[in-house]
């Protein structure tokens, strides 16, 4: 497909897991990526890698401005930078709190703000989002994670409705657990962690991980061209998680 041809697009956090597959899959379909991620390192298929915290006001205007100055021009935004968090209401302190909601929620905020002038430039605006199946489907120990994403999720509806006489499509993806380095490391602490991998494959009536191929895939329909009528949407990637109740 070339559906991305002569389009711009961004991602953050693009250097590994689920960014990193849509990185490659816009190159592959016409897209000139840029990778903003606070490590960005030098991955496959991006046409530019800034260093950039999404945490920083400063540094998000930055790098959303080299950018454009490389490119000139910015179509499609793919707010994918985030951080995780486990442990139930108790089990975070308030600077944890306030961490995980500066990276997850007021992140996307920051880059949609400072990409939103090149957006309205665009005739194929787009920002997709990446939220969790957490945000709409109760999960044990996930509390601050969840927060975040059932905000993440809120924030792109929000900015739909805002952004829709703009002609920015703002859309989100909701994936279920998926087969990527922060899970490994999840998984890497717990005490039985082939048992717990197993617990994580089941939650899924699918029996297995979602791969973050499967995920880009979603995000890549979503800041299509081909999908100019989708805006406000949100789509579930999640092995049949929120919408199946299989009989044990």
């Amino acid at each position: 497909m070339n559906d991305y041809d002569g389009l711009v697009a961004l991602v953050t956090g693009g250097a590994s897991g689920i960014g990193a597959a849509v990185v490659r899959l816009l190159a592959t379909r016409g897209a000139r990526v840029a990778v903003l991620d606070r490590d960005p390192g030098d991955p496959d298929h991006a046409a530019l890698s800034v260093a950039c915290d999404v945490t920083d006001p400063e540094a998000v205007e930055s790098a959303v401005a080299s950018v454009v100055a490389r490119f000139g021009h910015l179509d499609v935004v793919v707010n994918n930078a985030g951080v995780g968090a486990q442990g139930d209401v108790a089990a975070n302190d308030d600077g944890e709190w306030h961490r995980v909601l500066d990276v997850n929620v007021v992140g996307m905020a920051r880059i949609t703000r400072a990409a939103l002038p090149h957006l309205r430039r665009s005739t194929a605006a787009a920002v997709v989002c990446t939220s969790s199946v957490v945000a709409v489907v109760g999960v044990p120990d996930r509390a601050l994670y969840s927060a975040s994403k059932g905000a993440v999720l809120a924030l792109a509806l929000a900015m739909a409705a805002d952004h829709v006489h703009d002609g920015v499509r703002v859309n989100a993806v909701l994936p279920g657990t998926a087969d990527t380095p922060w899970v490994e490391r999840l998984l890497g602490s717990a005490a039985d962690p082939e048992a717990a991998r197993e617990q994580l494959r089941q939650r899924q009536p699918l029996g297995r991980l979602v791969s973050p191929d499967e995920v880009a895939h979603a995000i890549a329909y979503l800041g299509s061209p081909l999908s100019g009528s989708t805006t406000g949407t949100v789509l579930t990637v999640d092995g049949g998680m929120t919408g199946l109740r299989l009989p044990r």
